[in-house]
Order: C-alpha cells, then sequence, then structure tokens
C-alpha cells in the first residue's frame, strides 16, 4: 500500500518488497518510521531503520529494499522535490553552480537531529496532506530544503543541480551498472545519449547490442556466484533479473544445466 500526496508520500507494506525499475528520477528527504529500507547504489550498501533520515539524489540508480519488522510493517514518509520547484528556489537566489559535485546516491542524515523532528512532525499533518492541501505540502518542501541547506550549505550544489546528465564514458559506465534492472532508455539517458546513440556507440565499443550483452554479463556473474556456493533465490534480483523463472530460463539457454545443477 502507497498513497502519493503530491510531492509528500507515506508508504506501508506488510511484506519485503523490492522496487522494479532501480531508478530515482528525482531528489527525495526521507525517515524510516518501522521496519527497514535496504539501499545499494552498487558501491555502498546501507539498512536503515527506525528513525534513521537519508536524501537520495536524483538520476541515480539505487537498489529499493524494504523490509517490514518481526512485529510491525514496513513504514516510511519522503518528501520529493521537484525540478521545477529547485529551479525556481535556485533563480530567486541567484545561486550558480560552480562545478557537480560527486557524492553517492544516496547520504546518511540520520544524525541531524532537526531534520528527524520536522520529519517526525509531518505524521501530525498526514489526513491534511492527503486531503490533498498543495499550498501546505509545498510550504513543507521549501522548510525541509531551508533544514537542510541551514546544515550543509554545500548540498545546494547537488539539489540545486537539475540539469540533464552530459554526456560520459559508457564503457566505464555500464561495467560498473550492468547489474541494476532498468531500461535501455535509462541507460542511455544517464550517459548523456539518445537511445540511438547509445546502441551505436555501445556495438562500438562492445562488439555486440546491449540486451544482448547485459543477458551475457548477468550470467556470467550468476555462473561465478554459483560455482561459489550463492543459491539463485540469493543472487537473481541482484543481477538485474525481474523473477526466478526467467533467470531460470535464461541460464539454462546460456550454460546447457539449470542453476540448481552447478551447486550439486
Amino acid at each position: 500500500m502507497s498513497e502519493s500526496i503530491n510531492y509528500i508520500n507515506y508508504s506501508c507494506y506488510f511484506t519485503t518488497f523490492r522496487e522494479g525499475e532501480q531508478f530515482s528520477s528525482y531528489n527525495s528527504l526521507s525517515m524510516v518510521i518501522s521496519g527497514e529500507m535496504e539501499l545499494n547504489d552498487g558501491v555502498h550498501r546501507k539498512v536503515f531503520r527506525s528513525g534513521d533520515v537519508y536524501l537520495v539524489r536524483r538520476n541515480q540508480l539505487v537498489k529499493f529494499l524494504k523490509k517490514p519488522g518481526e512485529e510491525s510493517e514496513f513504514k516510511s514518509l519522503s518528501i520529493r522535490f521537484d525540478d521545477e520547484m529547485l529551479k525556481k528556489m535556485s533563480t530567486d537566489e541567484n545561486f550558480v553552480l560552480h562545478e557537480r559535485m560527486k557524492s553517492p546516491a544516496f547520504i546518511e542524515l540520520s544524525g541531524i537531529q532537526h531534520l528527524k523532528y520536522f520529519m517526525e512532525s509531518l505524521l501530525q499533518y498526514q489526513d491534511l496532506l492527503e486531503n490533498k492541501s498543495p499550498e501546505l505540502a509545498l510550504l513543507k518542501q521549501k522548510e525541509a530544503l531551508i533544514l537542510l541547506f541551514g546544515h550543509d550549505p554545500l548540498l545546494k550544489n547537488i539539489l540545486y543541480d537539475v540539469s540533464a546528465p552530459y554526456k560520459i564514458d559508457l564503457e566505464g559506465f555500464m561495467l560498473r551498472n550492468y547489474h541494476f534492472n532498468v531500461k535501455l532508455d535509462r541507460f542511455a539517458y544517464l550517459t548523456g545519449r539518445s537511445l540511438a546513440a547509445f546502441k551505436r556507440d555501445f556495438e562500438k565499443i562492445f562488439g555486440t547490442a546491449p540486451r544482448k550483452w547485459l543477458l551475457e554479463k548477468r550470467l556470467q556473474e550468476a555462473h561465478y556466484l554459483l560455482e561459489n556456493g550463492k543459491k539463485s533465490s540469493d543472487i537473481y534480483l541482484d543481477l538485474g533479473f525481474e523473477d526466478l523463472s526467467h533467470f531460470s530460463y535464461a541460464f539454462k539457454k546460456q550454460y546447457g544445466l539449470p542453476p540448481s545443477r552447478l551447486l550439486s
């Protein structure tokens, strides 16, 4: 269950839930109310628990895994910052972005008590926000940003950067991120290319089509992990496969035997 109200979202899940497409298209500030949220950007993996606060950056590949607690469901609260509002605020402040900051796809802010108190206070407005009060939602968005920038003014270099991704090294990017379950147009966008240019450049670099390369690369990694004692059920999602049956079918087609045979 998930209720989306303008740009403030209250979420509740009774079973473990993994996001389908592993891509964050907007900046958001979140707090875990109960249960656990695991975030993984391919380099950093972090589990956030009740009371933890974190910021997720826009245009990032991130795996989200929501887990209920032993005696409670998973609950969280998130504020989304849309690009138009950020553009307006940066213009009003005459903000100039001198260079893009490099940072992880998510930033832990659990130690900032005033942010935690602010997020907790939003729980008192849930009914009003769920009745679609855009004026209040916008006010709370701006209040959250003021608190964030008050904690660290350098966060403006992240949140006020709403430009499209620029053209980057496609080969290095794909070798780092092939295991994310996103569509080709997402990979193209994140490397600063149109889909047609992405496919053209990809084939020049890797000598094969992107879909074929992605499948073979993921299956090669799966083969290695299975040989080293991992189970199919533990790895298929982390390698970008949407379900276990699809993984098993693709693996058998590639290697001539089911994944379970590799373990025996």
